[in-house]
């Protein structure tokens, strides 16, 4: 009889299945990545891997949710940083301008990924959604503390524009062109 597998060793084995899912569906697509790939990326066997995660799609869900998680804590942590309230809003545009900056760079994962399955997976455009939601919720708590909630949608649509612009063009000044902007309608109010 097989040896029992853990609860650690599958909690290893999913996060090394996410890490190599992550990859290879940032850098190259999600429909674009068989299972093949992920398998022999991760290093797990498929079984094994449909186990953890009964589909694709589950697994597209589970990799985009823990993107978020990463993802907006580290933006966090970059604002919280900064004392000024009005400076904090101005952190986002330099924190995306250094994301924009990194080798590897190909946009917004969850833009990345409504356009490849938004139409036919209920799953994955709730999951985006979540994740555009949460991180307007978070720039307009940061607008607000600044003293402009008027402005919190106008600096919340420059980011995500920066994030597409950088995206398509592959140039991080984008951010730097928001960045302008939101200190503009931060001033303006």
């Amino acid at each position: 009889m097989p040896a029992q597998i853990t609860e650690e060793q599958n909690r290893r084995a999913r996060e090394e299945l996410l890490d190599a899912a992550e990859t290879l569906f940032y850098e190259r697509g999600i429909q674009a990545v068989g299972m093949d790939q992920v398998r022999v990326a991760s290093g797990l066997p498929l079984k094994r891997i449909y186990r953890l995660f009964a589909t694709k799609e589950e697994l597209v869900v589970a990799v985009l949710r823990r993107r978020d998680a990463r993802w907006r804590g580290a933006l966090t942590a970059r604002v919280h940083a900064v004392p000024d309230a009005r400076d904090r809003v101005l952190a986002v545009f330099d924190w995306l301008a250094e994301w924009f900056a990194e080798p590897g760079f190909r946009g917004c994962a969850w833009v990345n990924a409504f356009g490849e399955l938004g139409s036919s997976s209920e799953a994955v455009l709730a999951e985006v959604r979540a994740h555009k939601d949460a991180f307007r919720d978070q720039v307009a708590g940061w607008v607000r503390a600044a003293g402009a909630p008027a402005a919190a949608e106008p600096v919340f649509l420059l980011a995500e524009g920066a994030i597409v612009t950088a995206g398509i063009s592959g140039d991080p000044a984008a951010a730097r062109h928001a960045r302008t902007a939101a200190a503009t309608l931060l001033g303006a109010h």
